[in-house]
């Protein structure tokens, strides 16, 4: 399905959530499901799954609902799951071996190489992909077409990693350094400030105290 232009951010970060659910559902061998039986599982009123979901085209028939194979695959084409991604990490500290360990191969990112500066853990091994000397960086994305890059070094080091990885063409960032990237509008970036979402954490539970 040919994705639509203009769809509002709010919509599509609640894209993934809908994906998850439906996978949850596959594997609990349900095969259709009304938008409201949808709506009591994810959180969000059955007016608003009906809003998203037209957003994108006609899913589901009235007195039937939805098709959840059907409905799931429709979003891992939206989301852009229907390709594979080359991705690699830079830094391979705590976060970036974590990242490392996660499983995202079953939803087609493709982990070709890791890099850190830290002689301690050049030649390490995590899930077969061996960790190389951050100078090897330019030459491998040179040599590899990397579509993804993870950020997870310091904040002092970021921009710098950043600009290599822009000038040799990689067009979507990953950070998790406590930093905002200055890159050209071409690439995308998606920040995870583990900080930020911290604070909000506490600033919610406190105004729950507060109640």
């Amino acid at each position: 399905m040919e994705k639509k232009k203009n769809i509002s951010m709010a919509v599509i970060k609640r894209l993934p959530k809908y994906h998850r659910y439906l996978n949850e559902l596959m594997n609990n061998d349900v095969d259709r499901i009304s938008s409201k039986e949808l709506s009591e599982k994810i959180g969000f009123t059955a007016s608003q799954i009906r809003q998203d979901l037209n957003c994108f085209g006609d899913f589901g028939q009235q007195g039937y609902g939805y098709n959840v194979r059907e409905l799931y695959n429709q979003i891992s084409s939206i989301l852009g799951l229907n390709k594979k991604y080359n991705t690699i990490i830079v830094g391979a500290g705590n976060i970036g071996q974590a990242i490392a360990n996660y499983k995202f191969d079953r939803l087609g990112f493709n982990l070709i190489g890791i890099f850190d500066a830290n002689p301690k853990l050049i030649g390490i091994k995590i899930r077969d992909v061996g960790i190389q000397d951050i100078d090897e960086l330019k030459t491998f994305l040179v040599e590899n077409s990397v579509d993804i890059a993870f950020i997870c070094v310091p904040r002092v080091n970021a921009q710098k990693v950043s600009n290599e990885l822009v000038v040799n063409g990689v067009k979507a960032i990953w950070n998790f350094a406590p930093v905002d990237l200055d890159v050209p509008e071409d690439v995308t970036v998606e920040n995870v400030h583990l900080s930020e979402s911290l604070l909000t954490l506490v600033y919610l539970l406190n105004q729950n105290e507060e109640k």
